[in-house]
């Protein structure tokens, strides 16, 4: 069985497959200070509810956006698996043929969901990840990661709204049931989730015409569901868009 890892500064989510197919998958919120200790034990109290042995995983990939955090799954995995994992960078297989400037710059998160989004959809096609940053990366007919664009999170944006403003309350994120809002709480969920809709709307379409052909776009991320709803270009959610692209990355690196 293949364990996929994909590290990021909010969340971190497992994915246990058996083949090609994902028995089960867990999201848990990233802590820098936990240790490969803690972090093997949640593991495996994780396959215990998904009826998996530690024996039975036989290899894990990883990728990573928050480098402290690199080196303890490392460890983990060493330790509790008995393996060594493969963790994505710019020197990975990965089929695509990357534009950047500089390969190296590009998150391993974006490169694996473009990855299984090309492999899904062909090209082109547009990826929006709703995570701590919003991404949007292109991947053109050829194959080729154009690039994107990174833009502040959902919940970041919320936060320095409230810090910045004093007297703003506290808000719990869902849609108002009009734009205009009449009071301060729904005016502030207005603004975050239609005005961020709006956003990622105007963005796709930038992006579109710089783009040949007519794009597929698709949104993952823990936060795609709240927005996803309210935009007019996004086809389709997948949740799990960045552990199919560790799957297949694992499977071109491991031939």
């Amino acid at each position: 069985m293949l364990f996929a890892i994909d590290i990021g500064n909010t969340n971190i989510v497992f994915g246990i497959y058996e083949d090609k197919n994902i028995i089960d998958y867990w999201r848990v919120s990233s802590d820098p200070h936990k240790t490969a200790d803690e972090y093997g034990l949640l593991f495996c109290d994780l396959l215990k509810y998904a009826n998996v042995g530690m024996k039975d995983v036989d290899n894990v990939i990883i990728a990573s956006v928050v480098p402290p955090l690199t080196s303890v799954f490392i460890r983990m995995v060493q330790r509790y698996l008995k393996t060594t994992p493969i963790i994505v960078d710019e020197n990975t297989k990965t089929g695509l043929k990357i534009c950047y400037d500089n390969p190296g710059d590009v998150g391993a998160d974006r490169i694996v969901n473009a990855v299984a989004a090309y492999a899904a959809y062909g090209g082109p096609v547009i990826i929006v990840d709703f995570g701590t940053a919003t991404t949007f990366c292109a991947v053109s007919k050829e194959a080729e990661y154009l690039g994107g664009v990174i833009v502040p999170g959902i919940l970041i944006s919320l936060e320095a709204l409230l810090q910045k403003a004093a007297k703003l309350p506290k808000v719990t994120l869902e849609p108002p049931k009009t734009v205009i809002g009449r009071s301060t709480v729904s005016s502030i969920q207005s603004g975050i989730i239609y005005g961020y809709a709006g956003m990622v709307d105007e963005l796709v379409e930038r992006i579109k015409k710089e783009m040949d052909g007519e794009p597929y776009i698709i949104a993952t991320g823990g936060l795609a569901e709240m927005i996803v709803p309210q935009t007019r270009n996004i086809k389709e959610i997948n949740p799990i868009l960045t552990l199919e692209g560790l799957r297949i990355v694992f499977e071109m690196n491991n031939k």
